[in-house]
């Protein structure tokens, strides 16, 4: 029969350590009930049971095992639940919050076996909390980083109740937000060799009805150059005291590839997987774990017989590469964090203002110095990408500091680009658009057939005043049968009326100023 499904991945229940099985998951639900030491360390070495914070917990049910199993009314030999609680502790290195969890329930050992008992099952129920906590806190930073709309988050390993008591930690970072509304899909990676995110996290997210797609592992840059990902949420298990974090094998080339293009990479994780007396990175010890997890698959050898293998369970993500650590009590930005797209006030502090230019009572704004900040366009191009998505396949600029942008955008996301051009300077047949601006009107000219019928446009300019020029350019688009997907300025000047105006399409505009 098939047991019963609980929100719980680890529990104690008549003198035995209960956890699911999850070796098994996801095609079987199945629990294991381990009432030795030994099965424990073994569960916790084949990864039946897994994830940083669970193996903590796991170490201190261990603990309290090894004080039932070795009690004699009211007496415990405590040298022999030391000598096991040793033996737990080493049975996964990388891991702190195994041996964190050993150390805490052990120093309740003089009080006696329910004393250590209690202290476990205390715990647990701190997890479940401090999870909570920390998915909550985390949310709340997401959507001061990511765009005001449901999120494409991509995600690594699985950290989820599975890998904790309840709640999860990136996972429930994910789920919390999906109860907020803005999750629109998770890309989860396979995360290879054993596949804890195609068999785990997916199971998770189908449970709770969040969308998700499977990810290959060496697609997720890929997914990141075409704008899927809005933000990355992993999990940790060791995080030394400068922010290096130690993570599945994996999580190192996302977090480079995440810094490349300027998307948040962000690290939920416990207090107890904090290693504080850690100074940096480099003391962490890796595990290596067994070449035929890399060499076979299913119990079938895919490799040569005699192939070794590079197989480290873990990889450390230097804190650099860290937008911010969360935990229960706080969010951390590591020490070394270079930032990512440019905000409103950086953009601001690069503008120059030309009174009285190009009429009397108009106030230009150059964008002259922002553009030779060395760096700056990549990010501003970046950040754009992120914030827009993937959503288009047609680039529009308009004439002539649109240009700029919209240039560097289509060669940083690799679609095609159109020019929409003052009157007179496009050959051949054209679609035309009037405006009015700031000091008179203009007209827009776009070739026809340079935009096709069914194409996903966007427009792109520089600033965005009265809005008149953006909405010749959407009017262009749909004169030659296409979709206006959005607009985008860098730079908009509030007190003209242009988000009045444009009110049917997405806008984005990356800073604003008083006009």
């Amino acid at each position: 029969m098939t047991p019963p499904h609980t929100d719980l991945s680890l529990m104690w229940a008549d003198g035995v350590i209960v956890a699911v099985d999850q070796r098994a998951l996801p095609h079987e639900y199945r629990l294991l009930r381990l009432g030795t030491v030994d099965e424990l360390i073994d569960a916790i070495g084949s990864l039946a049971v897994r994830g940083a914070p669970a193996l903590g917990l796991a170490g201190a049910l261990g603990v309290a095992l090894s004080a039932h199993l070795h009690r004699s009314g009211e007496d415990v030999d405590e040298t022999a639940v030391r000598a096991d609680a040793e033996r737990l502790a080493a049975a996964r290195p990388t891991a702190v919050n195994l041996a964190w969890g050993v150390r805490r329930a052990a120093a309740r050992l003089p009080a006696g076996p329910e004393a250590v008992l209690e202290e476990a099952m205390r715990m647990l129920s701190e997890d479940a909390t401090a999870n909570r906590a920390a998915a909550q806190r985390a949310a709340d930073l997401v959507q001061t980083l990511a765009p005001d709309r449901p999120l494409r988050v991509l995600t690594h390993c699985n950290t989820g109740r599975l890998a904790t008591a309840a709640v999860g930690t990136a996972l429930g970072t994910i789920l919390e937000l999906a109860d907020r509304g803005r999750i629109e899909e998770v890309l989860v990676d396979e995360t290879r060799p054993l596949l804890q995110g195609a068999r785990l996290t997916t199971w998770e997210l189908g449970q709770a009805g969040v969308p998700y797609r499977l990810c290959v592992d060496s697609a997720a840059a890929a997914a990141m150059d075409r704008g899927l990902v809005d933000i990355v949420l992993v999990g940790a298990d060791r995080i030394a005291d400068n922010g290096d974090t130690a993570n599945k094998i994996g999580t190192y080339g996302l977090a480079v590839a995440a810094a490349r293009h300027d998307i948040p990479f962000v690290v939920v994780a416990p207090e107890s997987t904090w290693d504080r007396g850690l100074p940096d990175g480099s003391g962490i010890v890796v595990e290596e774990r067994a070449a035929d997890e890399v060499t076979g698959f299913a119990g079938a050898l895919i490799a040569p017989a005699d192939a070794s293998a590079y197989n480290p369970a873990f990889d450390v993500t230097p804190a650099e590469l860290i937008t911010a650590l969360v935990s229960e009590k706080e969010c951390t930005r590591p020490r070394g964090y270079r930032g990512g797209g440019p905000d409103s006030s950086e953009i601001a502090a690069l503008l120059q203002q030309f009174p009285d230019y190009p009429a009397p009572g108009v106030v230009f704004r150059d964008l002259a110095g922002l553009y030779a900040e060395p760096g700056m366009l990549a990010r501003l191009v970046s950040r754009v990408t992120r914030e827009v998505g993937g959503n288009f396949d047609r680039i529009l600029a308009v004439e002539s500091r649109g240009f700029v942008l919209g240039a560097a955008l289509a060669a940083y996301t690799r679609v095609p680009l159109t020019l929409a051009r003052k009157p007179g300077k496009l050959p051949g047949p054209v679609h035309q658009a009037g405006y009015e601006l700031e000091y008179g009107t203009d007209q827009l000219e776009m070739q026809k057939g340079a935009v096709g019928p069914g194409d996903r446009v966007l427009c792109v300019d520089d600033v965005l005043a009265t809005g008149g020029t953006l909405q010749a350019a959407a009017q262009l688009v749909t004169l030659a049968g296409a979709q206006v997907a959005g607009l985008v300025a860098l730079v908009a000047l509030t007190g003209l009326g242009a988000p009045e105006r444009l009110a049917d399409y997405p806008l984005l505009t990356l800073c604003e100023v008083p006009a």
